[in-house]
């Protein structure tokens, strides 16, 4: 790890160690992917301003997110499948965000179950739900999050279909799996990371498994889980949740002002700006686009925090400028925990805040509620 420089370092030796069904799995976006690159591309385009001599040392990273104060305005994002980048790599992950003083979010679709992974940190984590059909099985998470002391609930709202993926039907990343020599081929060529992930807790999705009948194997719980999108949800869905949950809500796939004023009045204390890293609805704006106009509209009323694409300390300067309180990294910190673990993990933190710091620095800017439209060049 010391010679990483850059997420694109970490994105190098991921490549290297993980099987390439499953990083095309974890970078591929939908269709065509024009919103995956539009996440990247919009970012890059944004161009920050540069001051001099404006005595900026003794600079302060530190923000507070739903009322706890934290050293980085950051959070690592819901990312399924984790442990099949790296060995218990829910766990790991979340043990880096607890040793930085961030919050972890551990995804409906963990390979590691809720209790793994409060088992093994000490600090409260942040839970992502996916609504389904099966009632009684949400309200079965829900309790369990509670009970393993998650401190905010983050609902996904943009999954209720799931788009397509070209890349994961060329690799035979379906239902059922289509197992080819190539295929096999791939994973054998990478012995280390199989040991690692038959040594790990669990080798299925561990919410899942032994909570719902049939879906003992990869294939029965992807069967099941198709069957559980629900076409219907609605805000009605959102006011059943808050009902249920104790704690700070969020909801995750805002792209929309109306949207967001939605759920304003459905009582979420944040919002996350995303399309979903460009997996879902293809040809949608990208998330740094809209930002600015939610930010505009109900930036007020609720916290807005950002995903879709940040590589770079500069990316979470772009998008704290544009209005949002902090950002959730999701590929960047995933390519951490498939090139070492915890220890990637914890790489992939540091770069981003060592880069937030110097891009602070050579803005002229000490704190992060100095960041703002004016910091850019030519903001909309």
């Amino acid at each position: 790890m010391k010679s990483v420089a850059s997420i694109e370092d970490l994105r190098r030796i991921a490549h290297r160690k993980v099987p390439r069904e499953f990083m095309d799995y974890y970078e591929s976006g939908s269709y065509s992917e024009q919103t995956l690159r539009a996440n990247r591309d919009d970012l890059a385009g944004i161009k920050i301003r540069q001051r001099i001599l404006c005595g900026a040392s003794n600079r302060d990273l530190s923000q507070s997110l739903l009322g706890v104060k934290q050293p980085l305005p950051l959070a690592l994002g819901p990312v399924g499948l984790t442990g099949m980048a790296h060995r218990d790599g829910e766990i790991a992950a979340a043990r880096a965000a607890e040793k930085a003083g961030i919050p972890y979010t551990l995804s409906t679709l963990s390979i590691c179950s809720i209790e793994d992974v409060a088992n093994a940190v000490e600090k409260p984590f942040w839970f992502q739900l996916y609504f389904m059909k099966d009632r009684g099985f949400i309200a079965d998470l829900i309790a369990r999050a509670h009970a393993a002391r998650c401190s905010a609930l983050v609902l996904t709202a943009d999954l209720q279909v799931l788009g397509q993926r070209h890349r994961d039907i060329h690799n035979g990343m379906t239902v059922p799996p289509r197992i080819r020599l190539k295929t096999i081929a791939h994973i054998l060529s990478k012995p280390r990371w199989i040991a690692g992930v038959l040594l790990g807790k669990r080798r299925t999705f561990g919410n899942v498994v032994g909570r719902i009948a049939g879906t003992e194997n990869l294939t029965s719980y992807m069967d099941w889980i198709n069957s559980q999108f629900d076409q219907a949800l609605s805000w009605d869905d959102v006011a059943w949740i808050r009902e249920r949950w104790p704690g700070k809500l969020i909801v995750k796939g805002i792209l929309d002002v109306e949207d967001a004023r939605e759920a304003v009045k459905a009582g979420a204390d944040a919002i996350v700006v995303s399309n979903h890293g460009g997996r879902q609805l293809d040809g949608a704006a990208s998330s740094i686009s809209i930002l600015p106009r939610i930010a505009d509209a109900v930036g007020s009323e609720t916290e807005i925090l950002f995903d879709g694409g940040i590589r770079s300390g500069q990316d979470v300067f772009r998008a704290l400028a544009l209005g949002a309180r902090g950002c959730l990294l999701g590929r960047a910190y995933l390519y951490g925990v498939c090139a070492a673990g915890e220890e990637g993990v914890t790489k992939a933190i540091e770069i981003i805040a060592k880069e937030l710091d110097v891009t602070m620095a050579l803005a002229g800017l000490r704190t992060i509620a100095d960041i703002g439209k004016t910091s850019l060049v030519d903001p909309e």
